[in-house]
């Protein structure tokens, strides 16, 4: 068997942005829920796809706002979004889909800490993170565990990973360290850009293994004095930036893989539908779970 697992934050930015607006039966915006519930009918209508489980950033912050002020959080993102998340948890959840709403930790936390556990099981042929989220990336092994990017119809497996970052999965936290990641609020070390990274991870995997002496770097010698430079004055912040991209794997998770199994939607998902307005997408339902 195959298990889906699905970031359900990336999902419902993504019908947002892209779905149509629609008013709920007491007036709040609710497209995104809706083209949400479309999106998880569309995967489930895949023969292939029948254990699945959706996470959701309950709400923006976690534990790692604790750790760095810059953080990313719910500032700035629009009240339209922030204010469907419950209301899309709850759909997912009528649909059938077991669903990991996070507060301490993130979404991404959660999927990782289900990768991690079920990919031991023997019964497990592979697991599908449906994200596009470049953390997850670290947690793919072989083609055993796989990112799948739905929207543009994109498979990475291990060897994929390497061919986009230049760096294996076990070296992306070290890699988003360096380069910096905007969409989570942290700049990285100055310099360090993409291919000069990739050129000394490649070789040498984590931050605390590059040499100091910059004939080893395997780049021109003054552009690798400066970058030693600048990673011996901001090491601590190399160290810090690592730990906030590296995923957790003890998300308390309870569900067993049996647990994962869609049973088809429950029978509120008609009521959810009504007051969603849009009663069209219980015809598109094949499998009831009565």
């Amino acid at each position: 068997m195959k298990i889906h697992l699905v970031d359900g934050t990336y999902e419902l930015f993504r019908a947002h942005f892209g779905a149509p607006p629609k008013k709920s039966a007491s007036g709040q915006e609710v497209g995104a829920t809706v083209g949400l519930l479309r999106s998880m009918l569309l995967l489930l209508s895949d023969p292939e796809v029948t254990h699945v489980a959706v996470a959701f950033d309950h709400v923006i912050e976690s534990f790692r706002n604790r750790m760095y002020a810059g953080y990313k959080s719910s500032e700035g993102i629009e009240k339209v979004i922030l204010d469907q998340f419950p209301v899309a948890e709850a759909a997912v959840k009528a649909l059938g889909l077991v669903t990991w709403p996070q507060v301490r930790f993130e979404a991404d936390d959660a999927i990782a800490t289900a990768a991690a556990k079920f990919k031991k099981s023997k019964q497990v042929e592979q697991i599908v993170i449906c994200s596009v989220d470049k953390d997850l990336t670290q947690m793919v092994d072989g083609d055993r565990v796989i990112c799948w990017d739905r929207r543009r119809e994109i498979l990475l497996n291990e060897k994929g990973v390497i061919e986009k970052f230049g760096v294996p999965p076990e070296s992306i936290p070290d890699f988003l360290a360096l380069v910096g990641d905007s969409a989570d609020g942290y700049p990285g070390i100055q310099g360090w850009g993409e291919k000069s990274t990739s050129t000394v991870l490649a070789k040498y995997k984590h931050i605390e293994n590059i040499p100091n002496d910059p004939a080893k770097l395997g780049l021109g010698l003054g552009r690798a004095t400066t970058l030693l430079e600048n990673l011996k004055n901001n090491f601590e912040d190399a160290l810090l930036f690592r730990e906030l991209s590296t995923l957790r794997t003890d998300v308390p998770l309870k569900e067993t893989l049996a647990d994962l199994k869609w049973r088809g939607a429950a029978p509120r998902l008609k009521k959810v539908c009504k007051e969603l307005g849009s009663e069209s997408i219980v015809e598109r339902v094949k499998k009831w779970n009565k």
